[in-house]
């Protein structure tokens, strides 16, 4: 009878996964199975242990360990992997970490030309908004990297209203090398990765969250250039 219930038990553990598993993400479901075979496994063993066949169930411990064992290096080889969005201008080049939001570019030209912003001071920032002024795409994506470092810099420097983040971003047309790098995906992804890395995306940046109107349109835009070829 204590064996019958252990049986039930993992028989009705089984059918409860894989009612979650139908209606759960492809992504969370490959990360769930990585650990839940290797626990079923597990639980297997410990019910032949009580039917009294100790060597399958050392058989099902190893491999059970193993599995767990790979679960977790590939998990932290994951969470190493560092995605990122890039958006490129004439004069700058931004790079949005998908992870934690953070917010760096490099100067393409100009008098800070090969600088990083992240190693400018507040005052050299200035410079480069002025500098960049006839570079209203420019302009734009400077201005949401200071929205991000910097929340109160308008406070104290005045800005033409006509190259402020409502200004509608350039019309040119985006390449779909572009549009990879600025969903910050691989050449290839399929449809469903596309719009999963712009929802990632857009919950970071969108203005209602008091992200940038340039960089969601620029989202949008590389999303829908992607779409387009599926």
């Amino acid at each position: 009878m204590f064996i019958l219930f252990y049986i039930v038990l993992a028989g009705l553990l089984l059918a409860g996964l894989a009612a979650l598993f139908v209606r759960m993400d492809p992504r969370r479901l490959a990360v769930v199975l990585r650990y839940s075979i290797p626990s079923l496994l597990t639980l297997l063993g410990v019910v032949f242990i009580l039917l009294g066949r100790t060597g399958m169930s050392l058989g099902l411990f190893g491999l059970a360990a193993a599995l767990f064992g790979r679960a977790r290096a590939r998990s932290r080889g994951t969470r190493s992997a560092r995605q990122t969005s890039r958006v490129r201008t004439a004069a700058l080049e931004m790079e949005l970490d998908l992870d934690s939001g953070d917010m760096n570019g490099l100067v393409l030209a100009g008098q800070f030309e090969g600088e990083e912003l992240n190693a400018l001071s507040e005052t050299d920032l200035m410079s480069l908004h002025s500098e960049l002024r006839g570079d209203p795409e420019s302009v734009q994506v400077l201005e949401a990297y200071l929205d991000r470092r910097t929340p109160s810099w308008r406070d104290s420097f005045e800005t033409d209203t006509d190259d402020g983040l409502g200004a509608a971003p350039a019309s040119g047309s985006m390449t779909e090398e572009e549009a990879y790098e600025i969903l910050g995906l691989a050449a290839g992804a399929s449809e469903a990765e596309i719009r999963e890395a712009h929802r990632r995306l857009m919950k970071r940046v969108h203005p209602d969250t008091g992200g940038s109107v340039f960089l969601a349109a620029r989202i949008n835009e590389a999303k829908d250039v992607l779409l387009r070829r599926h």
